[in-house]
């Protein structure tokens, strides 16, 4: 579209000799451009209206990039409070794993040295079956059997006259262990009623490994079986002292000692009686062994004093002289 600013007309005052543009003529003229000024006005404002609108556009960028730079740094914290716990959570897992291989490496260490000591008490207590199998064949009259594969170690008894073993049989358990446990006591008469045993002893290595109410109860009767708990050293007397209640049983029958509450009674408090008169025995022999280790000792020391002494001489009587003969009196003096 054509301006009007710069649209020819003919000059009036040349008749169209010249052509002047509307904006020279109307300068000429002294009149000015209306048309012209309201554009640039128009112009203007828009221009004005435009750096407004940018203005006001950049500003609501500048607010839009520092509310996204505002809640971008949030998310960041907020992720990296996640990641810091997640890192914490992780280091944590990390360190309770390692804290479990330890322990189970701690656990698989503690399981071989258990191994150990339980293979060590296997051949320690094969070896005092062992040899607790050979002394009980050095015994007079008693037969012992083999060793058993499971409930109890051997059986125990007196021979008969055609060397065959006589009733009643002893089920033996023997414990080489720090302290005698009621455990090993009700194991002994569940496997005594599995053999249908009337009668088990518990034979422990040395007296110490019995607790005190084992050695004030060393004869007594638990779920129907007879039970004898004793030592290796023990055990030999104690077999005398059972043997005329074994004849008895044989005679009579297994149940006397339930028929005959009085020997029970009899037989329970012998054995500690026993026990005591043996300790007090063991006291008078260490007694006598001491005072004759003095008697040596101090005869040793008379003869070392008499051989170190010198023999005293003996001065002739005042009357007697060399060469002279002595005076019947001095003569029967000298006689006693």
């Amino acid at each position: 579209m054509r301006s009007t600013s710069s649209e020819k007309i003919e000059c009036p005052l040349c008749s169209g000799a010249g052509e002047l543009s509307r904006a020279e003529i109307l300068d000429r003229l002294g009149v000015k451009d209306f048309a012209r000024v309201a554009q640039l006005s128009a112009e203007e404002a828009f221009r004005l209206l435009q750096n407004r609108h940018d203005r006001e556009h950049q500003s609501a960028w500048s607010r839009f990039e520092m509310e996204l730079a505002k809640r971008t740094a949030e998310v960041r914290e907020q992720h990296k409070d996640a990641l810091r716990s997640a890192q914490s959570e992780r280091d944590d897992l990390v360190r309770r794993v390692e804290n479990c291989l330890r322990e189970v490496a701690h656990l698989r260490e503690r399981n071989q040295q258990l191994e150990a000591e339980m293979a060590k008490v296997a051949r320690v207590g094969k070896r005092e079956e062992m040899d607790f199998a050979e002394e009980a064949r050095s015994w007079a009259g008693v037969w012992i059997s083999d060793k058993l594969p499971r409930n109890g170690d051997f059986i125990l008894s007196y021979r008969a006259p055609n060397g065959e073993p006589a009733d009643p049989k002893i089920l033996i358990d023997n414990k080489d262990k720090s302290t005698v446990a009621e455990g090993d006591i009700d194991k002994l008469v569940r496997d005594a009623k599995e053999r249908s045993i009337p009668i088990a002893a518990l034979v422990a290595r040395e007296e110490s490994q019995l607790r005190l109410v084992d050695r004030e109860s060393r004869w007594s009767r638990k779920d129907g079986i007879w039970l004898l708990r004793t030592t290796r050293q023990w055990l030999p007397r104690d077999l005398d002292v059972l043997k005329p209640v074994f004849e008895r049983m044989r005679v009579q029958g297994f149940d006397v000692l339930e028929r005959n509450a009085v020997l029970a009674e009899e037989l329970r408090r012998t054995f500690p009686e026993i026990d005591r008169i043996d300790k007090e025995l063991g006291k008078a022999a260490k007694a006598i062994l001491s005072v004759s280790a003095l008697v040596v000792r101090y005869r040793e020391r008379l003869r070392e004093i008499c051989n170190s002494s010198t023999p005293s001489r003996i001065s002739p009587a005042p009357e007697q002289k060399i060469g002279m003969p002595i005076a019947p009196q001095y003569q029967e003096e000298s006689g006693r």
